[in-house]
């Protein structure tokens, strides 16, 4: 006769750390699981007994010679004992007849599955087998028995942890939005009292350089008519250095100039970066969105670094510009950041190199460059009976350090998710704006010590 003392341990085995703080990662082996197997030579009475002490316990593993048999739950027995002469057939039998009529299939998950998973796995099963608990392969080889109710729990506490951190962060971006669109609206201010008096100046500098090249032929014009001057007036003229003004004023005067027309092409790029986009896209000089881009980030564009722009002859593209400005800055702002660190790494090498190889030359670096090249280009649709559609292709290349394949491919999931760091989350962004309101493709290709290239295909309307 099999005694309770014979079975295994019926206390939940709960994992080190476990409780009610669950979290998308969190696996099923940090939820309850409960040990309890008998041999299929066991008779029914026996295991109701341990059932009716353990109201919690949701089932009991059946072995055959020690090895897994099935798996026998709570309320499959209770079905069968309750049934017109079953207590007469059952209960004094093996539990292996009842479970002759009770076999049901049985879903294993080893312990490491993440309760999402899980979760999700159970909600799979018939309609009939929703309410069975899952069978737990533990590390050591072991079975143990998960509730499916405490599963559930579990997976809709993780939800309501998800659906709270989804609702704080949008309220995050919106707010970040909000403070993004008044800072928009104060530098478009900004810049907008900034042209005030650049235009000022610069609609007055033609009238000015006018009135002092008047002024110099004036002056030439007396010293060819009365070649002998007062003492005086030739006094005052070494001590304004008359000569010397009569050459700078004109250099002076172009130099006010070329500021001027620097100060407003600022003004404007501030502007374009901070246009609000209209509700439909309109037709945009994509060159002048870029030479905009490259003008505020010029004070990042050290000396070392070229910049090489082949731009072809492009219509007009109807977009977003405002947005297609946020991804240039984005793109170009990733290979500057790719060049500086290489710059930095090759003064390092060359700062503390071995001192036996320092009496070696040292190899000629190549430039820092990036290449910016622009063109229409025509591509199959794939459809028989289609023509080609026409789209705008833009390559933004860096010669960096480049990517090695699992840095490309965490850049190229950070595309899906958006959810690293602040470069990939930018360049994630990007790849939605391209992608989700203009229709288009952005395509990365790098190789380490190559660079990096960004490919950015516009549909032309």
């Amino acid at each position: 006769m099999t005694k309770e003392s014979d079975f295994k341990p019926l206390l939940p085995v709960l994992s080190e750390g476990s409780g009610r703080d669950f979290y998308s990662e969190s696996s099923i082996a940090q939820l309850p699981l409960y040990s309890f197997s008998v041999e299929l030579s066991c008779r029914c009475v026996e295991v109701t007994r341990i059932f009716e002490k353990y109201p919690l316990l949701p089932g009991v593993v059946l072995l055959e010679n020690g090895s897994l048999a099935g798996m026998l739950s709570r309320q499959r027995l209770l079905e069968y004992l309750i049934r017109p002469r079953a207590i007469d057939l059952f209960l004094n039998a093996p539990i292996q007849t009842i479970y002759s009529y009770a076999r049901t299939s049985v879903l294993t998950l080893p312990e490491q599955t993440l309760i999402v998973d899980a979760a999700r796995a159970a909600l799979r099963r018939s309609p009939e087998l929703l309410g069975e608990p899952i069978l737990v392969l533990g590390a050591n080889g072991e079975h143990e028995l998960l509730n499916v109710h405490e599963l559930n729990i579990a997976y809709w506490h993780i939800r309501g942890i998800e659906t709270q951190l989804r609702f704080e962060q949008m309220q995050t971006k919106m707010i970040q939005t909000e403070k993004m669109a008044s800072l928009g609206r104060l530098v478009d201010g900004v810049a907008h009292e900034i042209l005030d008096p650049v235009g000022f100046i610069w609609g007055n500098l033609t009238y000015v350089s006018e009135y002092g090249n008047s002024l110099l032929e004036l002056i030439s014009a007396y010293e060819q008519c009365f070649p002998d001057i007062p003492d005086e007036i030739a006094d005052l003229s070494t001590d304004i250095e008359l000569d010397f003004l009569k050459q700078d004023l004109p250099r002076a005067l172009s130099s006010i100039k070329n500021g001027a027309d620097r100060l407003r092409k600022l003004a404007f790029s501030l502007q374009n970066f901070c246009h609000i986009d209209d509700v439909y896209p309109k037709p945009a000089d994509l060159h002048a969105c870029i030479d905009s881009v490259l003008l505020l980030l010029q004070s990042r564009l050290s000396s070392e670094i070229e910049i090489i722009k082949n731009y072809g002859n492009l219509p007009p593209i109807p977009c977003y510009a405002g947005q297609l400005i946020q991804v240039f800055v984005n793109i170009i702002s990733f290979c500057i950041d790719g060049l500086i660190n290489q710059a930095v790494s090759q003064k390092f090498e060359q700062e503390f190199r071995d001192p036996v190889m320092a009496a070696t030359p040292i190899e000629l670096q190549r430039k820092s460059r990036i290449e910016i090249v622009t063109e229409v280009s025509n591509r199959a649709s794939g459809i028989q009976g289609i023509p080609p559609s026409r789209w705008v292709w833009v390559k933004i290349a860096d010669n960096g350090l480049g990517m090695s394949p699992p840095e490309l491919q965490e850049l190229q999931t950070s595309f899906i998710h958006g959810k690293k760091g602040d470069k990939e989350t930018s360049l994630a962004s990007s790849y939605w704006i391209i992608t989700a309101k203009h229709g288009g493709e952005l395509h990365v290709n790098s190789q380490l010590d190559e660079g990096t290239e960004f490919e950015i295909l516009l549909p032309l309307l």
